[in-house]
This record gives structure tokens, C-alpha cells and sequence, in this order.
């Protein structure tokens, strides 16, 4: 499932074909993704004017000249590609259709972004702006690891009294929005902190190793196009390269980074997710 890098990374290739363009048509090519698409999607999307192309936590969300917003969720195996770019950054012709592009939009500006799901775990819905952040997907979310809302304090806030896992409670979208299985691993080995270690008990000092490398390992991932393990893809076709600088995720058996250390990179699981630490480094 792409995480905050992959999401922010696919607005950052989308927002200058979409942002102050008008959708001169958009096709929907089936019912639904994982829900229903909303009634008269391709009609309420057609002449609208995108206004502002924005991410909140894993969800991109377009606000729309006509009053709405439109929210974006990629799921597995969701992508959001351009074609016909008249900035010169993307291909200039359009591809052959296949057979899991289950929405396009077509720019006044002639680019065309396609949004290909062959699994259909992704998501789309409209709602009125004035209301988005009340959206069933949007309302409980905690702060952006990356804005000035996420800080020690909130932090040592939130997982006070925690008898959870450090690297579930991270996991938990009401504490930090955004961050996934991934960095979350790689944040704690930066942070020198034990998946194992119990939230409740971090204590004033490891919670300040850990809000910077949570928002160091993120921003580290979003300048390398984020991950990409599967289905991932930035929104012109590339890959993303932040795979190859993981520390600890994947790294079962293979030696550690860390200054030093000689001992090899161990997984467990943890809420049915795959974990991987130095138990050298990390305490």
C-alpha cells in the first residue's frame, strides 16, 4: 500500500497539469473501485476547474471549482499517470487503452491523467469541500508527521499510557497520519528504538530521536520518488528509488548500517506486519 512518500510524491508529478486546469472530460469505465463510485461522477467532474491538487495523510484530494472535492485513494495497486503533457515532462502521446484504466480525465491543456487499478482496491468519492475534512476517510486522522501539529509533545501525548507496540501505535492513523509499515521501521532504526519497546514507555529523550527521523526518513523518500516493492509508480511511469537506501525493511539476515555494528537485521511480526530491526542498535 503506498505510503505518505509514494502518495505526495504522485501529487508532486500531477499538480502542474491539473492545478488551475479545467477537466475538459472525464470517462468512468466501471461502476466502482473497492466502493461505489458517486452518482454522476464523470458528469460532476466534467468542466470543473481544478483549483488546488493537495494531500491529506494517504489521500489526494482535488478541489473543485463547482464546490467539490474529489478524493483519491490508490489502494494496492493504484496508479495516477499523465500522458500528453504540454509541459514537456511526460509522454507526448497518449497510450493504447488497457483494460484496468478505469477513470481518465482529459485537460483543456490536452494531458490526460489515467488512474490504471488492476486490483481495485483504490477509491474515489466527491464530496462538497466545506464538509472534506468530515469525510468518513479524513475525520479521525492525526497530524501530518511532516507539519508543525506533529511535535514532541503531541507525540509523548498521544502514546502516554500506551500498552501497544511502539511500531503499532505508530501504525495508528489517529497519531500520525500517513506513516506506514515501512518507514515506520525505518524511522524507529534511525531513532535507535526497539519495535518491541512499549509506546507508553519511550520516555522525553527517545520521543526526541523519533519525531525528527519519522519526518528525516520521510522527506529522505519523497526526494527519492518514494518505494516501490509492487505496483508503485510515480505519475510519470518511473519507479521510485527509495528501496534501495532501506536500512532495515526487507533486510532480514543482511548485516546492519549501523556505525560499527556486526550484527544482522532481524523480523518479527507484530499485528499481523512484518518487522524489521537491528536488535543491536535498537533498544
Amino acid at each position: 500500500m503506498p505510503e505518505l512518500p509514494e502518495v505526495e510524491t504522485v501529487r508532486r508529478g500531477l499538480a502542474p497539469v491539473m492545478e488551475g486546469d479545467v477537466i475538459a472530460r472525464a470517462r468512468v469505465n466501471r461502476p466502482d473501485l473497492r466502493w461505489p463510485f458517486p452518482p454522476d461522477m464523470a458528469a460532476r467532474l466534467t468542466g470543473a476547474r481544478v483549483l488546488a491538487l493537495r494531500r491529506r495523510s494517504k489521500y489526494l484530494l482535488a478541489d473543485l471549482s463547482t464546490g467539490e472535492t474529489l478524493l483519491v485513494h490508490l489502494g494496492m495497486s493504484g496508479r495516477m499517470l499523465v500522458s500528453g503533457d504540454p509541459l514537456g515532462r511526460f509522454v507526448h502521446d497518449h497510450p493504447a487503452p488497457e483494460k484496468h484504466d478505469h477513470v481518465v480525465l482529459d485537460m483543456e491543456n490536452r494531458a490526460r491523467i489515467t488512474f490504471n487499478d488492476p486490483r481495485r482496491f483504490g477509491a474515489m468519492d466527491l464530496m462538497a469541500t466545506e464538509v472534506a475534512e468530515a469525510h468518513p476517510l479524513l475525520a479521525r486522522l492525526g497530524p501530518e508527521p511532516l507539519g508543525n501539529a506533529f511535535h514532541e509533545t503531541h507525540l509523548a501525548t498521544a502514546l502516554a499510557g500506551r500498552r501497544t507496540p511502539v511500531k503499532a501505535a505508530l501504525l495508528d492513523q489517529r497519531i500520525v497520519a500517513g506513516l506506514g509499515n515501512i518507514y515506520a521501521c525505518e524511522a524507529l532504526f534511525r531513532a535507535r528504538i526497539s519495535p518491541r519497546r512499549l509506546a507508553g514507555n519511550l520516555g522525553p529523550r527517545r520521543i526526541a530521536r523519533l519525531v525528527p527521523a519519522i519526518r528525516d526518513v520521510l522527506r529522505d523518500a519523497i526526494a527519492a520518488g518514494g518505494s516501490s516493492l509492487r505496483d508503485y509508480r510515480q505519475a510519470d511511469g518511473e519507479l521510485g528509488y527509495f528501496q534501495h537506501a532501506f536500512d532495515v525493511y526487507g533486510r532480514e539476515g543482511a548485516p546492519c548500517h549501523g556505525p560499527g555494528c556486526d550484527a544482522q537485521i532481524a523480523r518479527i511480526v507484530q499485528s499481523a506486519r512484518s518487522s524489521f530491526y537491528c536488535p543491536r542498535c535498537q533498544r
